[in-house]
């Protein structure tokens, strides 16, 4: 299997660069790959997931997502590789002024993919993640285990290639948690969508093979 993701000699830093969290790191994913990223609070968990959807460059090193090397991607391949991306954010980023279904197609709506399409798949996806009657109430009306489940359906509108989750189930209750951890298994297992998570804690309820990493001292290193 091909790699995805190639990290090598990556330095990561923050505060313009004045901050390295990263150094030196080498590593490769490959497709279809269940990734956790561990360690402590701001031991750079977050700064590596922002590098690898290409909102921070890399200080040193290169970092190659899909054959793309982001150190030197121009804006208009960076915006095409995110297209291939689903992310989920810890703060759900929904668009509070859009209905549910709407947020959920986003990313269809930037495509330029049709009303039909785009109805068809809210359709699916909310009822993957089980808020189908909550289609047309607004996000502010939802709990926030309900919202973060639309960031998640909006993640997977496009059936990305990779999926980058940062803290999905941070604050959520055990069932919106568990249907996270469920969708995110079975887009891994049925579409070989790669998926990275970076999290505290891997949860204990996990049936799918993973792989761990841990960034601690500036290293990313491979749990066995």
């Amino acid at each position: 299997m091909s790699n995805v993701i190639s990290a090598s000699g990556l330095t990561l830093a923050y505060d313009n660069g004045t901050k390295e969290v990263i150094k030196d790191a080498t590593f490769n994913i490959k497709k279809g790959e269940f990734v956790f990223i561990t360690g402590p609070s701001g031991s750079g968990k977050s700064t590596l997931l922002k590098a690898l959807y290409g909102a921070i460059k890399a200080n040193e090193g290169s970092l190659v997502i899909g054959g793309i090397d982001l150190a030197n991607v121009g804006k208009s391949k960076l915006q095409e590789l995110r297209t291939h991306m689903g992310i989920i954010f810890q703060d759900y980023k929904l668009v509070n002024e859009w209905s549910v279904a709407k947020n959920v197609v986003l990313p269809l709506m930037i495509a330029g993919y049709s009303i039909d399409v785009q109805n068809t798949q809210a359709q699916r996806l909310l009822k993957h993640v089980k808020l189908s009657e909550h289609a047309n109430k607004y996000p502010l009306e939802l709990s926030g285990g309900e919202q973060q489940r639309v960031g998640v359906a909006r993640a997977l509108a496009k059936n990305p290639v990779v999926i980058l989750a940062d803290e999905p189930t941070g604050n959520l209750d055990d069932y919106s948690s568990n249907v996270i951890w469920d969708l995110m298994e079975n887009a891994c297992q049925q579409l070989e969508t790669t998926v990275l998570v970076v999290t505290h804690k891997i949860p204990s309820i996990f049936s799918l093979p993973y792989r761990h990493f841990i960034i601690e001292n500036k290293g990313v290193y491979e749990v066995h």
